[in-house]
C-alpha cells in the first residue's frame, strides 16, 4: 500500500509544477530550439544559392533583348471565344518606351486564319529603327509604323526655319520647335514630342475577355519646347470586337498651354488590292493644300461631295487609284452612333474596321494612302494641320485645346472589327 504520506507530498508536487508553468515553458523551449534549427538549415540553403547567383559572371546570365525605347512592350493577348466563325481580336502590342505606340494588333479572320492588321516591323526591327539617334532623335520612325500617339499637337506645324528648328507664333507667345523637314526658309514639325518619350510608369490588367495596358509620360515642358508643364496618361483596352484608347492630357504646371492629340494607325491592305477597299469617312469637308511639295495648307476648305474625295456615303467608297494625302474636318455624326465615324471595308477578306470617335474635341480626321502602297492611315486627331497658322480665318476653330493650369482634355476613341456578311451570306 502507498504511504499516505507520499501520496500527498506526489500531489502536493503536481499542483506546484501546473500552478508554476514549468511544463509549458519546457515545451515551449523544445518547439523554439526546432524551429531555430529548422530556420539555420533553411538558411544555409537560402544563403548558398544567393552566393551561386553572385558567383556568376556576366557572361553566364543571360542578356536582355534590347527593346524600343529601353522598355519592355506591353502585350495584350486573348483566346478565340468565335471559333473562326467570325473576325475578332486577338493580340495588341504596345511600346511604352516611345510614347505607347501601338505597334501591332492581330486578328483571327473566318477561311483566312491570324493575321496582322497594321503596317509594321517586327518588334526586332522596330528596336533597330527607333534607335533615338539620326533622323530619329526627335521620335520620327514611330510615324511609320503601327499606330503613334501624338502629343501635343497632332500632324504638322510650319514656320520660319532657324538652324534645325523652327519657330510658331500663338497667341500667348512663341513656340520653338524640333524642324523634321525643311523647305528652303520654311521648316516643318511633324507628329508631336511624344513620339521618342519614355513612361514613367507603366502596366498590365489582366479581364475575362482581353486585358488593359495603362502608361503615363511625365513630360513636363517636352524638353523646353511647350509651354506650362504636361502629364499625359494612355489607356489601350482589348476585348474579342473592339479596342478603346483613351489618352488624356493634364497642365500640371503654372501657366496655359495649348494641347492636340492624334493617333495614327496604318491599316494594312491584306490582299495588296486597294482597288478593292472601301474607304467611309464622316466628313464633306477637307483642306486645301497651298503648295502639295511642302504640305503647307492655304487656309481654305473645299467641299467634297460628288467629287473622287466624297467618302461621305453610309457604304463608302472605292480607293481605286486615287492616292490620299488630306485632311478631312467639320466631322458629323450620324443619327445612331455614337460619334463620328470612318471605316475600311475589305470584301475580299470578308472584314470591316470602324473607328468612332468618342470625344467631341476631335475636330479632324487625317487620311494617307499612296496609290501604290499597301496600308491606309486613319488618323483622328483634335486639331487640323498648322493650327497657329495665319492662314486660317479667325473664325475656324483648327482644333487646339487650350488646357489653363489643372485642366485636362482627352482623345477618346472605338476600333471595332465585324464581318460585311453574316455566315449565310447577309449582311449583318
Amino acid at each position: 500500500m502507498e504511504d499516505p504520506k507520499l501520496s500527498r507530498g506526489n500531489g502536493l508536487w503536481k499542483q506546484i509544477v501546473m500552478r508554476s508553468g514549468v511544463v509549458t515553458i519546457g515545451v515551449i523551449v523544445l518547439v523554439l530550439i526546432g524551429l531555430a534549427l529548422g530556420w539555420r538549415a533553411h538558411t544555409k540553403g537560402r544563403f548558398a544559392l544567393l552566393k551561386k547567383e553572385l558567383k556568376q559572371t556576366d557572361a553566364e546570365r543571360a542578356p536582355l533583348p534590347p527593346r524600343p525605347g529601353g522598355q519592355d512592350p506591353l502585350v495584350l493577348e486573348r483566346a478565340s471565344i468565335e471559333g473562326g466563325a467570325i473576325p475578332e481580336f486577338l493580340s495588341a502590342t504596345l511600346l511604352p518606351g516611345r510614347g505607347l505606340n501601338v505597334l501591332q494588333i492581330t486578328a483571327l479572320l473566318p477561311k483566312k486564319g491570324e493575321v496582322s492588321l497594321l503596317e509594321s516591323p517586327s518588334l526586332e526591327d522596330a528596336t533597330k529603327s527607333m534607335s533615338g539617334t539620326g533622323d530619329d532623335a526627335n521620335g520620327a520612325a514611330s510615324l511609320t509604323a503601327g499606330g503613334a500617339i501624338e502629343a501635343p499637337w497632332a500632324g504638322n506645324i510650319f514656320g520660319p526655319a532657324s538652324d534645325d528648328s523652327l519657330n510658331a507664333a500663338w497667341e500667348k507667345g512663341s513656340l520653338h520647335l524640333p524642324a523634321s523637314q525643311k523647305n528652303g526658309a520654311t521648316a516643318v514639325a511633324t507628329g508631336g514630342l511624344l513620339l521618342g518619350r519614355k513612361s514613367f510608369s507603366s502596366a498590365l490588367n489582366a479581364m475575362p475577355d482581353g486585358g488593359e495596358a495603362a502608361a503615363v509620360y511625365e513630360a513636363e515642358d517636352f524638353g523646353g519646347h511647350w509651354p506650362s508643364h504636361t502629364r499625359i496618361s494612355s489607356t489601350v483596352q482589348l476585348s474579342s470586337r473592339t479596342i478603346e484608347m483613351k489618352v488624356v492630357a493634364t497642365n500640371t504646371g503654372n501657366e496655359p498651354e495649348p494641347m492636340g492629340i492624334g493617333w495614327r494607325p496604318k491599316f494594312a491592305i491584306l490582299n495588296d488590292d486597294r482597288g478593292q477597299v472601301t474607304l467611309r469617312l464622316p466628313s464633306v469637308t477637307r483642306e486645301e493644300i497651298r503648295d502639295p511639295h511642302t504640305g503647307v495648307p492655304s487656309g481654305r476648305l473645299l467641299p467634297v461631295e460628288k467629287t473622287e474625295y466624297d467618302f461621305s456615303s453610309h457604304s463608302g467608297s472605292i480607293l481605286g487609284n486615287l492616292s490620299l494625302n488630306d485632311t478631312f474636318v467639320h466631322l458629323k455624326q450620324a443619327a445612331l452612333d455614337s460619334g463620328p465615324v470612318a471605316e475600311l471595308r475589305d470584301p475580299v477578306n470578308n472584314y470591316g474596321l470602324r473607328i468612332t470617335m468618342l470625344s467631341a474635341s476631335i475636330k479632324a480626321v487625317h487620311v494617307e494612302s499612296p496609290n501604290d502602297a499597301h496600308f491606309v492611315l486613319l488618323e483622328p486627331r483634335f486639331n487640323y494641320d498648322d493650327p497657329f497658322g495665319r492662314e486660317w480665318p479667325k473664325e475656324e476653330n483648327t482644333g487646339m485645346a487650350m488646357l489653363q493650369p489643372g485642366q485636362s482634355v482627352q482623345l477618346r476613341i472605338r476600333l471595332e472589327i465585324f464581318p460585311l456578311t453574316s455566315a449565310t451570306g447577309n449582311h449583318p
